[in-house]
């Protein structure tokens, strides 16, 4: 995984050499990553894994036409390859009037903004076992759980650059830190079986082991015995790791594709409220050390 100085100097050159060899416009994205992780059950290790890997993708545009390719191979003479190969698929490919970069004025410009994403704390595989073992144990301490379908710690991190033809050029480094553990209570037919997880940027951030293995054994015994209520109408409680995809519906139907497709059930509802008064939805990507934060987007435009 490259550093992000490095990473973006590739993307620059890259845009370079597709604008050298005849594009009207480009951009490039490189995304390097690694990861790490430690699964444990009733006191074994079950898997230990380690990946890493780096991507850059071209898109280059010929007037309305244009086509993406992507490598993983990162070497001058591939790249090289990576742009003549591009150019020809931009030539062939069917115009889109709507296709193009973003407009200049969109663009973030200067230096982006530090949202501290990145913890130099990479925990080597004996650590993230011992914060496994450490939720696994506090799950099983809870008086009616019987079992444990295991626990997990990983670590990751990951490098992004961005350079467009049309002038911009930024790169930036996250970092993010897991640990899951998974409980069952009660036996036979009558078991029920429930997770607690938490992730985040810096390792000092993440909730204690103990404390997530102690939610998991909670949340599993909670399930046990459960009654039929009578009919009725009643208030809807969503629980909060439930809560959060009620947004990702929202999201997925104001989408520009769903409603150009006609797609969305929100597609009439342009100016009406989706929620009830006491909803208040906040979109900040530039909340410090936030799982989903980023400096800017996929095309380069400022975010705040």
């Amino acid at each position: 995984m490259k550093s992000p100085e490095d990473a973006r100097r590739i993307a620059e050159s890259l845009v370079e050499r597709g604008i050298a060899a005849g594009a009207s416009a480009a951009d490039a994205l490189y995304v390097g990553d690694r990861s790490s992780g430690v699964q444990v059950r009733l006191g074994e290790t079950e898997s230990v894994s380690r990946s890493e890997g780096e991507e850059i993708g071209l898109r280059l545009f010929v007037g309305q036409r244009s086509a993406t390719v992507a490598s993983s191979d990162l070497s001058n003479e591939a790249l090289g390859v990576l742009v003549d190969r591009c150019l020809a698929m931009a030539r062939e490919a069917p115009e889109d009037r709507y296709a193009g970069l973003a407009p200049p004025d969109l663009l973030e410009r200067g230096d982006p903004p530090s949202l501290d994403m990145d913890d130099p704390v990479e925990p080597d595989p004996a650590e993230l076992k011992a914060r496994a073992l450490e939720a696994e144990t506090a799950s099983l301490a809870i008086p009616g759980v019987t079992n444990s379908s295991g626990a997990g710690a990983g670590a990751s991190a990951s490098t992004m650059a961005l350079a467009t033809s049309g002038g911009f050029s930024g790169a930036y480094r996250a970092s993010g830190h897991s640990c899951t553990a998974v409980a069952v209570a009660g036996e036979g037919a009558s078991m029920q079986r429930d997770y607690a997880g938490h992730s985040a940027r810096y390792l000092g951030d993440l909730e204690s082991s103990a404390e997530i293995g102690r939610k998991a054994g909670e949340r599993a015994v909670a399930r046990l015995n459960p009654g039929r209520p009578r009919p009725g109408r009643y208030p809807v409680i969503f629980d909060q790791r439930v809560a959060s995809t009620l947004l990702g519906h929202f999201a997925g139907a104001i989408t520009g594709s769903s409603i150009a497709r006609k797609t969305s059930f929100l597609r009439d509802r342009l100016g009406q409220a989706v929620f009830g008064s006491g909803v208040t939805i906040v979109d900040d990507p530039l909340r410090p050390r936030g799982l989903r934060s980023r400096p800017f987007d996929a095309e380069g435009v400022h975010v705040s």
